[in-house]
């Protein structure tokens, strides 16, 4: 007894000095958060001011935004407001009126425009979207105090159930381990096509920092509308502290599992498999790969990430790899795998057959999720001689696979072993009207209806369109934006801006006029896809490629479409041009275009945002630049 009371007595001081350690880690850090001298940055010009209070002052009287009467007006709760400084700081980088919508020229213009609210009716769905949530700008030091008068003000202290509350703001949450998708998603605020990273931004949880005020005696944390007051005087609750530092990071935590179980839920729907196993170009790249290396495939231990319905773990079998690892996170799925691979006779069933004493089968279907898989099965670090995982999606990086697949292939792939497919390439194209729903309303049935497909385009330009464009109606060379190595890249590399030239084709049929010195035709926006390669890297044997060009036949993954607001008009050769008229228009052609894209993992997991800054220049050097325009996918 005396034993135990003394290492019971020695555990508590440990877990009181562990405490101890971690409040004065955080006292530092608020130290040095009240040490600095935060500059406001005006909403809608480059003014800074020295206190929130001031710079909403500043914005009621010069640019018609009354912050704290918008919030009373429409009751704005603590999120509302947040994603709405989110929203109008995204709105004037795009040089729109955050009210209206009307997208102005440039700064200044939209200065002159700014007016009062018209109607406070349904404009508080402008703001809806969750990805507000997400700072716009970095280390935004508005988002961090607008809410503190309220907070001082506010009396109310609703009741809540004390065990419901910790579990909700959860244990022992350090600021360095709140990361949304691995530290690696990105805000996208791109405002100068000169600068080349300024819109490339790691999203972290340092908007909401503030969210809990550490110097009051009260301390307040809100989760999901729910606030809770502790008093944390006495020494007795030290020891929660700890426990209310961080509520954002559970947020975030549920919002993931949240998507990936609607993610893995969606996968385990029948249709979905069977589009792509119906998919021959996919299907055939994969089993050709597979089937036709036999120095890479025969006695290899095979990792199948994301396996779905187990095929390519038959084709690894039937390639005689001595073990396939098919990892599925659907229980669905693998459930349905393991029945297929049974019923095909390629199930691992852990015992040796007595006429060869190897064990039957090759597929172990385990069901996880990859990053989980050491806790299922006994497995090596660094065991398996081949990775294989079809982890592609819309755009190639929609659904944010890659990032499992870069782990299986760190945690478990030996030094030098095959990942298939090795390669990747986003492709870019610029498309003309047959590539819009223009030509389809223009005719229906004999009616006009293309009012309807001028909305349509319009709407088109605020949303990533997945749809088959037909190669007729590409209307400029082809460009490579990025290249992975899957081999050897990096997690972080999964997000990344690229700049590229467009110039038009001289055979493209789409053109305007047949004048022997110049064809134009309008490039209505940007039509993205994808390559994989099995290259002889690890395919000895036979390499192949998958591709998702519009020149190729068409696959699942059809193309990612990029709607411009304004068509650009683009001339090759040398044609007649106004010198005084916009380059890009019908007076004034453009030799080429010049974008800068930017893709990267938004932070609605599995998700992906992407920028894009077109500038049209002439064949006399003058350029014009067009609002970034901001898409989500």
């Amino acid at each position: 007894m005396t034993q135990e009371h003394t290492v019971n007595e020695d555990m508590e001081e440990e877990e009181e000095e562990e405490i101890e350690e971690q409040q004065e880690d955080w006292e530092d850090w608020n130290a040095e958060e009240d040490d600095s001298d935060p500059d406001f940055l005006c909403l809608f010009c480059g003014s800074k001011y020295s206190s929130s209070e001031t710079l909403f002052e500043h914005c009621s009287s010069n640019h018609y935004f009354d912050f704290q009467s918008i919030r009373k007006t429409m009751g704005l709760d603590f999120y509302d407001s947040f994603k709405l400084i989110n929203y109008v700081r995204s709105q004037v980088a795009a040089n729109r009126c955050w009210s209206c919508g009307l997208t102005c020229q440039s700064n200044k213009d939209l200065q002159n425009h700014l007016h009062e609210v018209v109607s406070f009716k349904d404009i508080k769905l402008l703001w809806e979207d969750d990805n507000y949530l997400k700072p716009f700008m970095q280390e935004d030091s508005l988002l961090h105090s607008f809410g503190e008068d309220e907070d001082a003000e506010d009396d109310y202290n609703p009741s809540i159930d004390r065990e419901d509350l910790m579990r909700d703001l959860g244990n022992s949450v350090d600021f360095e381990k709140i990361f949304i998708d691995d530290q690696n998603s990105l805000d996208m605020v791109p405002s100068d096509p000169d600068t080349t990273n300024e819109n490339e931004r790691n999203v972290t949880s340092c908007a909401l920092n503030n969210f809990l005020d550490m110097e009051n005696p009260l301390e307040k944390a809100t989760i999901n509308d729910i606030e809770a007051k502790e008093d944390i005087g006495s020494s007795d609750r030290k020891r929660k502290v700890k426990h209310l530092k961080v509520s954002f990071a559970n947020v975030v935590a549920k919002e993931r599992k949240s998507v990936n179980e609607n993610y893995f839920g969606a996968y385990g729907s029948f249709g979905i498999h069977r589009e792509m196993i119906s998919d021959k170009v996919r299907m055939n790249a994969y089993r050709g790969a597979i089937l036709n290396n036999p120095s890479l495939l025969i006695g290899a231990t095979v990792l199948d990430v994301g396996c779905g319905t187990g095929i390519l773990s038959l084709f690894a079998a039937q390639a005689r790899a001595s073990r396939v690892i098919a990892v599925e996170a659907s229980d669905k799925m693998a459930a349905v795998a393991t029945q297929i691979a049974k019923d095909n006779g390629l199930l691992w069933d852990g015992s040796p057959s007595i006429q060869n004493k190897q064990c039957t089968g090759a597929v172990n279907v385990v069901q996880c999720m990859v990053e989980e898989l050491d806790k299922f099965i006994q497995i090596q670090p660094h065991s398996v001689d081949v990775l294989v995982s079809e982890w592609m999606g819309y755009c190639l990086l929609y659904e944010s696979m890659l990032s499992s697949v870069l782990f299986a292939r760190d945690r478990w792939l030996k030094p030098g072993g095959a990942i298939l497919p090795d390669t990747a390439t986003i492709f870019v194209a610029g498309f003309g009207r047959g590539g819009t729903s223009i030509p389809f309303w223009e005719n229906v049935y004999g009616f006009n209806m293309s009012c309807i497909g001028k909305e349509v385009v319009e709407d088109a330009a605020q949303l990533a369109i997945v749809d088959v464009v037909d190669s007729c109606d590409i209307v400029t060379n082809a460009v490579a934006v990025q290249n992975f190595d899957l081999a050897t890249m990096k997690h972080d590399e999964m997000d990344f801006t690229a700049s590229f030239e467009l110039e038009p084709k001289l055979d493209s049929p789409v053109n305007h006029s047949s004048d022997m010195q110049s064809q134009t035709t309008r490039c209505y926006g940007v039509v993205l896809w994808f390559e994989t390669g099995f290259t002889s890297r690890f395919c000895k044997e036979m390499q192949t490629v998958l591709s998702t060009s519009p020149y190729t036949p068409k696959t699942h993954w059809s193309q990612t479409i990029l709607t411009f607001r304004e068509p650009i008009i683009i001339a090759s050769g040398e044609p007649n041009v106004d010198g005084l008229a916009v380059v890009g228009t019908d007076t004034c052609p453009a030799s080429r275009i010049h974008s800068r894209i930017s893709i990267v993992r938004a932070v609605l997991h599995r998700s992906i945002d992407i920028s894009l800054e077109t500038t049209a220049i002439g064949s006399d050097g003058r350029k014009h630049s067009c609002p970034v325009q901001i898409f989500n996918l």
